[in-house]
């Protein structure tokens, strides 16, 4: 019989490492609330399913209910590839084990997509082409009913062609169906014991890089490598953000300049850590480094999209 929501809540809470933010004291909440009871109703009407499960807060609360009401039949698979920051896979491996649910990683390859590589304002499409295409082999290689993904209502105001290749593919968007917001999922994820109820929002490495700029397997290193330093000295809501810099013959792949976004009540941390940041910067073959004072915000990658920021070389 599928575990109650209190009976998953210590469990999370007990097994397995956490490799965000610990949880802090659970809300007192006298019941669950009524998005969480439909979700539950719907998933649990599926049969079987497969979860596109990243590690980030939505596709982990898909997973744990779906874990919850379909137990073996519930399956999350994590698509890895040179665009997955590697702590992001472990955070993912944890959070699995700690819901207790199926996990797989399989090898996504959209690094081979000359869409992708071209990195034109329709990059997200072929990625996530490529993680639908491999999420429609594996489900019937395990004989699951459905595809689920984790995308909230407050995803379908920003700019995200993965969303057509999602419905060309006919993922269910269980937490769109269930009039989930961002902030609904964070509380539902807070009240049955989720770790990373509260873990900043994240996205694929390539994301960082502007569009009309070549997404390669050394630029993804670069990126992941500098965030994961960046972690290391203390920063949590992280950006580097990947700029070439225009020389006389072109641009050069070894001349780039980082432009780092910290949340905006981090900025002062990240200024007085600023001598860190450069030395490990250029430990990863970034010339030079900035400091973004607006701080991290969502979309800032689109910005260039409405000619609202940086030129795109």
């Amino acid at each position: 019989m599928a575990p109650s929501s209190m009976d998953f809540s210590r469990t999370a809470l007990t097994n397995g490492p956490q490799p965000v933010s610990p949880l802090s004291s659970p809300m007192p909440s006298p019941s669950p609330p009524a998005r969480l009871e439909r979700l539950r109703a719907c998933i649990g009407e599926l049969g079987s399913a497969l979860v596109c499960y990243s590690g980030g807060v939505d596709s982990a609360l898909v997973l744990a209910v779906a874990h919850e009401v379909l137990g073996p039949h519930a399956v999350g698979m994590t698509a890895v590839s040179p665009s997955l920051a590697p702590f992001e896979k472990e955070a993912a491996v944890a959070i699995a084990r700690q819901i207790g649910a199926r996990h797989e990683l399989v090898e996504s390859h959209e690094i081979d997509r000359p869409g992708y590589v071209a990195n034109a304002t329709d990059r997200c499409f072929h990625c996530k082409s490529e993680l639908y295409d491999v999420a429609a082999q594996k489900q019937r290689e395990w004989g699951l009913a459905h595809v689920l993904n984790g995308t909230n209502l407050d995803d379908l105001g920003d700019y995200r062609p993965g969303l057509e290749a999602a419905a060309n593919a006919k993922v269910r968007s269980v937490l769109v169906e269930c009039d989930f917001h961002k902030e609904d999922v964070r509380e539902a994820a807070h009240f049955i014991g989720l770790a990373v109820w509260d873990k900043p929002a994240s996205a694929c490495l390539s994301s960082r890089i502007p569009y009309g700029t070549a997404v390669t397997r050394e630029r993804l290193a670069q990126i992941g490598g500098l965030e994961a330093e960046l972690r290391r000295i203390g920063l949590r809501q992280v950006r580097v953000r990947w700029h070439a810099i225009g020389l006389a013959g072109g641009v050069a792949a070894d001349h780039a300049l980082a432009r780092v976004e910290v949340a905006r009540d981090e900025l002062a941390t990240a200024f007085d850590a600023r001598d860190a940041i450069v030395e490990a910067a250029k430990r990863f073959g970034f010339a030079y480094t900035t400091l973004d004072l607006q701080g991290y915000r969502t979309g800032s990658h689109n910005e260039v999209i409405a000619g609202k920021s940086l030129r795109v070389l």
